[in-house]
């Protein structure tokens, strides 16, 4: 781990991991691993990932929705229900770390992806097998997506106005958060030193996310419900206003910067007022709090309410769009907008994408342009031959 030459590369420098993933879940995992050093294989079928066909949008030869989450990949084509393309993807992994997968189970245990077909050929190799309801029980072969695990789980039920449908998050929560937690349990099990099968479920990742909400109900049958203006089931006020111009975010955790707000709005009476003066005072009268700072906070657009309140220390913001959020002076300041560059850092295409989150001192990620259809078939193949005489 004190290695200058693997720090300098990334911490995960040397970790060799193979991808046999589609659309989100599985390759978003592979993404975080490569971003921080990882080799990340992506085995394709001869047809492609679909993700390669799935945005209207096209940078060169790369599709939008592809590029965003298989840059610094290398891709091999192989068919893995012959015998060729069975023995060449056990020379990858005889080599190989990791597998991930996000296949159904019975694909996944048809095509030989799980720890048990492999452990032959490498019995240190970590499979990680991201599915809908686990890779076992009465469950595990019902097709799952993201939109149908929201609405399993009851975030669907949790998100939106009580006066409107059930509604989703915006993205892709479910598919996002399964892959963060695939790649933590591949990590652990290298971490380790031991080979074997991980088991990530799309559902279990949900239920293990909705934490607070799920304790009140299992410990104290509390019936969750969805509240107006996107509010907090508990502190009171969090949740977003309207003001004479755009939305404002306000979330008032504590007592003291409640005293603060109503100095700030121009109401100390609501400091020691017994309806107002506490979390507990102002969640037990919940609309007569949120009904009267409403009427104060029209009074301002909502630019001008976080000019006011942010310097006294209270978490506010106005609501914008994916686009502002793009172009904003944070984003710039994060560095969070990279070009994606050829290996030589050239920027063959104009594409941009979303940098990693994860930031090392002394290590700046390579952010490659995604790879194109079996591009790198003879340098992998020729690689772990290699290797192997």
């Amino acid at each position: 781990m004190n290695n200058p030459k693997a720090h300098k590369e990334g911490p995960l420098a040397g970790l060799r991991v193979i991808e046999v993933g589609h659309m989100l879940a599985g390759p978003y995992c592979g993404l975080l691993l490569a971003d921080m050093g990882a080799q990340v294989i992506k085995i394709e079928p001869p047809e492609g990932d679909i993700g390669r066909k799935i945005s209207p949008h096209s940078i060169g030869p790369h599709n939008a929705y592809f590029a965003s989450l298989n840059r610094s990949k290398q891709s091999v084509v192989l068919d893995l229900a012959t015998p060729q393309g069975r023995s060449e993807f056990e020379q990858i992994a005889s080599s190989a770390h990791a597998l991930i997968t996000n296949l159904r189970p019975s694909a996944i245990r048809k095509l030989g992806l799980t720890y048990e077909s492999l452990c032959a050929c490498n019995p240190k190799l970590v499979c990680v097998a991201l599915t809908g309801y686990g890779l076992d029980g009465p469950y595990a072969e019902n097709p799952a997506y993201d939109y149908v695990i929201q609405a399993l789980t009851g975030v669907m039920a949790l998100t939106g106005d009580p006066s409107a449908p059930p509604t989703k998050a915006g993205y892709s929560a479910v598919d996002n958060s399964a892959g963060m937690v695939a790649a933590m349990g591949l990590l652990a099990k290298i971490v380790e030193g031991k080979g074997g099968q991980v088991d990530v479920a799309m559902y279990d990742v949900m239920l293990s996310q909705l934490n607070y909400l799920a304790g009140a109900a299992l410990n104290a049958g509390e019936i969750m419900e969805r509240l107006a203006n996107s509010s907090h089931p508990y502190m009171v006020p969090a949740q977003i206003f309207p003001t004479a111009e755009g939305w404002l975010t306000l979330f008032i955790t504590h007592d003291k910067f409640w005293r603060k707000f109503c100095a700030e709005v121009g109401k100390p009476e609501w400091e020691s007022a017994p309806e107002f003066a506490t979390m507990a005072a102002r969640r037990g009268n919940r609309d007569t709090v949120l009904a009267a700072i409403s009427e104060v906070l029209m009074g301002a657009t909502a630019a001008q309410w976080v000019r006011r309140l942010v310097p006294l220390g209270l978490v506010a913001s106005e609501v914008g769009t994916l686009a502002q959020a793009l172009s904003s002076e944070l984003t710039a300041s994060r560095q969070m907008i990279v070009p994606l560059t050829d290996e030589t850092g050239n920027e063959p295409y104009p594409l941009r994408a979303i940098a990693s989150p994860i930031r090392f001192d002394g290590f700046q990620p390579r952010y490659l342009v995604p790879p194109t259809l079996n591009e790198h078939r003879d340098v992998v193949l020729r690689s772990v031959g290699d290797q192997s005489t």
